[in-house]
């Protein structure tokens, strides 16, 4: 079931009406488009405000009921309060069933949790988009397009041409142009432990270079005679005497 927007033809214009309607828990906006004038209205605040935390709100058909009289549009814009969670303003845009659309839709991501670069790797999979631009007619826009992460690698990168597309979606590219998607890469800190490890391993001497207990044993120090001909002495007896 799509949408359902409930408007009423703004009388007042200007600027201080505008902030009247505000006030008093309304957002003014515009209709435009299709074979119709643009007509200036009122939406209830809070409603709306509900309906923008949906993102099928932002990419889908909806339904505008101006006056009690249903119109099929598009949200093309929201201007927020700078502070306050207030809708500022609203514009819709008009559509007709045989005249394909641009729109931005939200890209859905899904599977990254098998693909070879989670796994087996053991890395971390970036979204480099979050939403796609397509064309298509009215009754062909998709809430969202999926893309499949599942057989994506560390070093790789999935592309806008790689992905797979509803029935009757055309993507907005220029050319031979092909953004990237999403790629996969190796965290930082798992690259440092490894290189600190290889150079632990290099610095480490083999088992053959490695002296045995004998050899690390200190030499015993020579004798030394005692000058009036006594008994020899050694260094380490006659510092204790000394001492």
């Amino acid at each position: 079931m799509g949408i359902e927007v409930v408007a009423q033809t703004r009388k007042q214009q200007g600027t201080g009406a505008s902030r009247r309607l505000r006030l008093v828990g309304k957002v003014p906006g515009i209709i435009y488009g299709g074979k119709k004038p643009a007509v200036t209205i009122e939406i209830d605040h809070n409603e709306l405000f509900h309906n923008l935390r949906n993102e099928k709100f932002h990419a889908s058909v909806l339904t505008l009921k101006l006056d009690d009289a249903p119109e099929p549009v598009l949200l093309r814009a929201v201007n927020m309060h700078p502070w306050k969670l207030q809708v500022q303003h609203i514009d819709f845009q008009r559509v007709s069933a045989d005249e394909k659309i641009h729109m931005k839709v939200p890209l859905h991501f899904v599977n990254a949790e098998i693909s070879p670069a989670v796994k087996v790797s053991g890395g971390i999979v970036s979204h480099i988009m979050n939403e796609l631009d397509i064309r298509c007619l009215p009754a062909d826009l998709p809430e969202f397009i999926q893309v499949d992460l599942s057989q994506l690698t560390v070093a790789h990168s999935l592309h806008v041409r790689d992905l797979a597309l509803p029935k009757g979606v055309e993507l907005s590219l220029k050319g031979t142009e092909n953004p990237p998607v999403a790629a996969a890469q190796i965290p930082k800190l798992i690259v440092a432990e490894e290189e600190v490890a290889a150079e632990v391993a290099a610095e480490t001497p083999a088992a053959s270079e490695v002296p045995t207990v004998k050899q690390q044993a200190k030499p015993e120090e020579e004798p030394v005679e005692d000058k009036k001909g006594g008994k020899p002495e050694k260094k380490a007896e006659k510092k204790a005497e000394k001492k």
